[in-house]
């Protein structure tokens, strides 16, 4: 008997859910169950706490700078209010100036957000002074730029689905410039063939529209072929921002071991130099390395007791 029923009842029924639909215009029970699925959908999202993650550029560094290129980090903190991890699909990020693109790039796949966590997000950036100033001509080294950094992060948020979130941070960098070097003069305190001493008296001026904190000097001089001082001073002066400043480097050498260069200039004729090294500075934007060269320059002596009007600094 029960074998007998149970097929009747379900046609019962079946037919009876048919005959609603069609009354109800054929979508009652389809909508029925979207009703359904979406309380559900709703009460599990409130019991669960399903939320839009947060994000904020909390700061860009420059861990390197040169004359070629400045290396930019762009930390980025994401936060996500969710009980479960979400993944960082991609990091869309431009860095213009004025308006002008500078560099772009994605990263995809960029990570997990830990679930009620917080992650800073790292996007390392390079640009190329070199590129930057053949393709803007008004972009001049030694002169300071403004940038703006847009980065676009796109989120997996369960529930919720994917998102984009929009963040920007503006700042300043420079497009740095080499300081000029040159030597003044050479004062000699005490000469024999054995050995001479001397003083360089070197000009540097800095081009930039920064000021630089010196911390280190390095340097190596030739007369002619002949190299006849090389040092690595350690000294704290700052060269203002388009400013001069002077340094007297004392050196010593044996005028035996060198040729003609050298005695062309003991005997009081212009003598070609060079001039090349490197120093240690610090900037507002960081520390940074840079050349100092000078080639085909000419220097004169003077001697000890000789009147010194340029000898000011």
């Amino acid at each position: 008997m029960s074998s007998s029923e149970n097929p009747t009842v379900t046609e019962r029924g079946s037919k009876d859910r048919r005959d609603d639909d069609k009354k109800e215009g054929g979508g009652g029970f389809i909508e029925k169950v979207k009703d359904f699925i979406h309380d559900i959908g709703e009460k599990i999202e409130e019991a669960v706490g399903f939320g839009k993650p947060s994000a904020d550029v909390s700061g860009i560094h420059i861990p390197h700078i040169s004359l070629h290129r400045a290396d930019l980090v762009v930390d980025v903190l994401i936060k996500n209010p969710n009980p479960v991890p979400i993944p960082l699909v991609d990091i869309d990020y431009l860095i213009d100036s004025d308006g002008r693109k500078l560099v772009s790039g994605l990263i995809p796949d960029a990570g997990t957000i830990h679930a009620h966590g917080e992650e800073t997000v790292k996007i390392p950036v390079s640009l190329v002074f070199d590129d930057i100033k053949s393709t803007y001509k008004d972009i001049q080294p030694g002169s300071i730029i403004p940038y703006l950094v847009r980065v676009i992060l796109l989120v997996d948020v369960p529930i919720i689905g994917r998102i984009k979130i929009p963040l920007q941070k503006d700042g300043e960098i420079p497009v740095p410039y080499k300081p000029d070097v040159d030597v003044e003069k050479i004062k000699f305190h005490h000469f024999s063939f054995e050995e001479t001493t001397a003083t360089l008296h070197i000009k540097l001026e800095n081009k930039n529209d920064f000021d630089l904190g010196l911390n280190l000097f390095e340097y190596e001089m030739w007369l002619g072929d002949d190299s006849i001082a090389s040092a690595e001073l350690t000294q704290n002066t700052k060269i203002e921002k388009q400013g001069i400043t002077r340094m007297q480097v004392p050196f010593s050498f044996r005028p035996k071991d060198f040729g003609s260069a050298v005695w062309d200039m003991i005997r009081g004729r212009g003598t070609g130099y060079t001039i090349k090294g490197k120093i240690d500075v610090d900037t507002p934007f960081g520390n940074m390395k840079l050349p100092i060269s000078k080639e085909g320059g000419t220097t004169r002596i003077k001697k000890e007791g000789d009147d010194d009007d340029d000898d000011d600094n």
